[in-house]
């Protein structure tokens, strides 16, 4: 999917700001950018850089996901990831949602796939200090092919390993049958 020729070139004539040029490269830099001009000047400094991916901390989980949004209309929308908090706190006794879980493996697989990884990914601060389970960035997705054999076993275990429920009629997420 192509970006729209306008908004495109906002941002890479953005990338020529003197500004902006400046606090290339340099640790601890900090620009101040009106909330309005966020996604162009986001979208210009991930242009600007040879840097990937470009980690966008906001302070909610909602400004990430509208920052993402936002910066669908300067960037390739493949090329941007929101990494998801968990809804829940450490210390209640409940999981957190399946698609959540699902989200946070995505964006971590997607980093370990060289050209299939994310140029930018926006997250919230909390999404950013919670911790992942020990392992977690080893998981490989299960990958079904037309025509391919596969032990049924096998998957079903995999499955349960990954934290879906085995019933009888899938009726949400995180269920097979």
């Amino acid at each position: 999917m192509t970006v729209a020729g306008g908004l495109a070139d906002l941002a890479a004539l953005a990338r020529n700001e003197p500004g902006l040029q400046e606090v290339l490269g340099r640790s601890g830099a900090v620009l101040a950018v009106p909330e309005s001009a966020r996604p162009v000047i986001v979208a210009a400094l991930t242009h600007a850089t040879t840097r990937s991916p470009v980690v966008v901390a906001v302070p909610t989980g909602t400004m990430a996901q509208q920052l993402a949004d936002d910066l669908a209309a300067f960037l390739d929308p493949s090329d941007i990831a929101v990494f998801p908090a968990w809804e829940t706190l450490p210390f209640e006794r409940v999981s957190p949602a399946v698609h959540t879980m699902g989200d946070r493996m995505r964006v971590l697989w997607r980093l370990r796939q060289g050209e299939n990884a994310p140029r930018i990914i926006v997250a919230g601060t909390r999404a950013l200090l919670q911790k992942l389970a020990p392992g977690t960035a080893e998981l490989e997705p299960i990958t079904v092919t037309k025509g391919a054999e596969l032990d049924v076993d096998a998957v079903c275990e995999q499955l349960v390993h990954f934290g879906y429920r085995r019933e009888n009629i899938v009726e949400h997420r995180g269920e097979f049958a």
